[in-house]
């Protein structure tokens, strides 16, 4: 019954599947260049098309990079494992300590695009917030870089009344970042929620991520609620999909 199902699959998939099983059992090393469309064209006996669909999906799902001139490589970079609940317990930004302490350990994060201003909140978000419709909102919008590789798109969204005056205004929020300021301004986060989806990403993102063509990003839309309940923050994430590992550990 496999091979019936195996002999279903198109040529550059059982290529594809070929070569990530050579990846993971050690015959290509992380940044070795793997065959190319001519190579496979030979060992296959295919036509160069479905060569180029084969290593095509590698790019795709992130195991490999094409370098221009050079070939289609395996990709060296090491996943980032997101840990979505342990990132946002107090006692990391509580002691004045980034949320992002929890992920990277000791690899180089970079912000290298920044900016951050007041203008009216999306209409979706006045809601979340609680705003009148084109009230202010503080946004801030962050490209994050790990070990080189642009990884994550974020956009922050705060009340401009509520964060008036404080660091949260200003492109360095100062020690535990965002949350330690709201806890200073008595709203402290007590309760976040995250909406994760996947999809295609915009031209855009796909620019800005340096994504290969066919690559989805993770959309995660997080919300920080103080006491009561109240709504102090929606951040909108964009990820590399390729780039992330999405963990979440907690009891039964």
């Amino acid at each position: 019954m496999a091979t019936q199902g195996a002999s279903r699959q198109p040529k550059y998939q059982r290529i594809a599947d070929d070569l990530k099983r050579a990846i993971k059992d050690g015959v290509y090393a992380p940044g070795d260049r793997l065959p190319g469309e001519n190579d496979l064209m030979a060992t296959y006996e295919v036509a160069r098309m479905t060569a180029r669909q084969a290593l095509g999906v590698l790019r795709s799902e992130g195991v490999a990079e094409a370098r221009k001139g050079a070939g289609v490589f395996v990709r060296a970079f090491r996943p980032l494992r997101r840990r979505g609940i342990q990132r946002l317990a107090q006692e990391n930004w509580g002691a004045g300590r980034s949320i992002w302490a929890v992920d990277v350990d000791n690899r180089q994060l970079v912000v290298d695009q920044l900016e951050v201003g007041v203008r009216p909140a999306p209409d979706l978000v006045a809601a979340v917030l609680d705003l009148p419709q084109g009230a202010d909102a503080c946004v801030r919008s962050r490209r994050f870089v790990l070990d080189g590789k642009p990884v994550l798109l974020a956009r922050s969204y705060l009340s401009a009344e509520l964060v008036a005056g404080s660091a949260i205004l200003q492109e360095d929020t100062g020690p535990g970042g965002t949350y330690a300021r709201l806890a200073e301004l008595g709203h402290k986060p007590v309760h976040f929620r995250e909406e994760i989806r996947c999809r295609m990403p915009a031209q855009s993102e796909a620019g800005q991520l340096d994504l290969s063509m066919g690559t989805p990003v993770i959309e995660i839309c997080r919300t920080a609620f103080a006491e009561g309940g109240r709504a102090v923050e929606v951040n909108e994430m964009v990820l590399d999909s390729a780039s992330y590992i999405l963990e979440y550990d907690f009891d039964a």
